[in-house]
């Protein structure tokens, strides 16, 4: 399993809009609105990294009032 942390610049006054929109979609753990360069805080799970960006491409990118995101995927020390 794959986990990452998608960070989301949204159009300005979206941020709990796209947070609820994204709640909920198959492969996200959660989702937070939060302030500062981001607007939104998405935790995600796949299956490998191909599985990662498919669902950040498909289904987290397309969403309305998304400006930008930035994929962290998680590693282990």
């Amino acid at each position: 399993m794959v986990r990452a942390y998608v960070l989301i610049q949204t159009d300005t006054g979206r941020a709990a809009d796209v947070a609820g929109s994204i709640r909920g979609m198959p492969g996200v753990i959660s989702t937070e609105a939060v302030t500062g360069p981001y607007d939104v805080v998405v935790f995600v799970e796949a299956a490998d990294v191909d599985a990662l960006g498919q669902l950040v491409v498909s289904a987290v990118q397309p969403v309305d009032g998304i400006v930008r995101t930035l994929t962290c995927p998680v590693i282990r020390f």
